[in-house]
């Protein structure tokens, strides 16, 4: 065969017979995003070549590029879990160094900062581990208590504030799987206290018949105040936010017109308070008089695994989880929306009831126009930090049990501020918010972006590749 007439199998292409609109640029070309278009020009040398026997993408070894499949160590370290523990832990730093920049010591010490830093770093690292030192004394383990009892109140106390956070937690966390937002937890907590307080203190019954009816009637009074937001959103389309914020107030109105009449007030008493709830009404105490801590936290940890169970096991949990992915597709699927909305309420509501029995027929033992607190309130944020999920919402508000059993102690024993406590709550709120946040302080963004793929992919189809 003639010279003329071989073939050209030069790795390197020839300038002159790659065409114009063909021939790479790397100032005006776009970098390639599609795979198909990089296997492309890979396997012809940027088109200057006929494509070989044996496509690119079938050979042997990885592309220039390619994502790598991530370990599993890397699927732990940036998954959600360990996103809030670095939110908590980010959180707990800040309102260490707000601790130390309100303490005197350290102010003292800031003066002659340049002489002798030492001194004021000393100082920002005592008045920090100090506070928290006292936080956790008093709400895990205090080593200068009186004997085994008196060391571990602390934590005994913390469950007890723990029950109703848990369990109205887990009513938010229900609704928001199922796209509804229950900021109502606080008005179903008043009128399950509101019904559970009369059974317990009007009825005359026997023992453990009483207070199963109380614990009935409560969470029938939460369900029946979360059941009428989800009729109104499913049959008049209200929004549930703002129909949950108005029944909060109407609850909280309705049980102080309660507690000034003969049936609520309790005789001889002008303040309003209930009379104290009959024994056979009250919740058993777990390990005696000495703590605080009653049945009601079994029964968390019991709504704890029904949750769980009715989310991940159970066809209307797969229908709650539906409808909040998407309602529209759920509705298409077959999925009765108006009925689920109704349902995850009513469930909802009796979630938040138990709060309420816990408050009345565990920790006050009577009714006033406190019974909530702010566990109400508190419930979203424990509902967010557990992100929606029943053993996080459960380990969430054991968390925020012992802040506020711990901030007690801390301000007695270091004088700190209990707001301090609160600022913590809401850096955590703000942090487990933005996860994109937290990846970027602490370095846990994929390795490789599409854009850095689309620059090597370019270079790759640029120079062409061996055959």
């Amino acid at each position: 065969m003639s010279e003329n007439n071989e073939p050209r199998h030069s790795a390197e292409p020839d300038p002159d017979r790659i065409p114009k609109t063909q021939a790479p640029n790397p100032e005006s070309q776009d970098p390639l995003e599609d795979d198909a278009d990089f296997v492309t020009s890979l396997d012809t040398a940027g088109g200057a070549m006929r494509p070989s026997a044996v496509p690119v993408s079938a050979q042997s070894g990885a592309l220039p590029g390619a994502e790598e499949p991530d370990s599993v160590l890397r699927k732990i370290f940036t998954g959600n879990g360990i996103v809030t523990i670095l939110a908590v832990l980010l959180a707990l730093i800040l309102g260490g160094l707000l601790i130390a920049a309100t303490d005197k010591v350290v102010a003292a010490t800031s003066s002659y900062l340049f002489a002798r830093p030492t001194d004021f770093l000393s100082a920002v690292w005592s008045a920090a581990t100090g506070s928290y030192v006292a936080l956790f004394q008093g709400s895990v383990f205090n080593p200068r208590g009186s004997g085994i009892g008196g060391q571990f109140a602390p934590l005994m106390e913390t469950l007890t504030i723990a029950t109703p956070l848990i369990t109205a937690g887990l009513g938010v966390a229900l609704a928001f799987r199922a796209g509804l937002f229950n900021i109502g937890a606080q008005g179903q907590i008043i009128m399950a206290g509101i019904l559970a307080a009369w059974v317990g203190f009007a009825l005359d019954l026997p023992v453990g018949l009483h207070l199963l009816l109380v614990l009935i009637a409560g969470v029938i009074g939460g369900a029946i105040w979360g059941g009428l937001v989800g009729v109104l959103k499913a049959k008049t389309g209200a929004h549930e936010v703002i129909v949950t914020i108005m029944f909060n107030y109407i609850a909280l109105y309705f049980l102080r017109y309660l507690l000034d009449t003969d049936l609520f007030q309790r005789p001889g008493e002008t303040t309003p308070i209930s009379p104290i709830l009959d024994p056979s009404a009250l919740y058993p105490q777990l390990f005696g008089s000495q703590y605080r801590l009653h049945l009601g936290f079994l029964l968390a940890i019991a709504a704890t695994v029904f949750v769980s169970w009715l989310l991940n096991r159970s066809t209307i949990g797969f229908e709650f989880r539906a409808v909040g992915a998407n309602p529209k597709a759920a509705l298409t699927a077959g999925i009765n929306v108006p009925r689920a909305t109704i349902l995850v309420m009513t469930l909802a509501g009796g979630l938040a009831g138990l709060a309420g029995v816990a408050q009345v027929a565990g920790t006050e033992k009577v009714l006033t126009d406190g019974v909530a607190a702010t566990y109400g309130f508190d419930a979203i944020t424990v509902a967010l930090l557990g992100r929606s999920t029943p053993w996080g919402t459960f380990a969430a508000g054991i968390l925020f049990g012992a802040f506020r059993a711990g901030a007690v102690q801390m301000q007695i024993q270091t004088g700190t501020p209990i707001d301090i406590v609160l600022v913590v709550q809401s850096l955590i709120v703000l942090f487990i918010a933005a996860p994109p946040l937290i990846r970027a302080i602490f370095g846990m963004n994929p390795r490789k972006k599409k854009a850095a793929t689309a620059g090597k992919t370019q270079k790759a189809a640029t120079t062409g590749g061996a055959a």
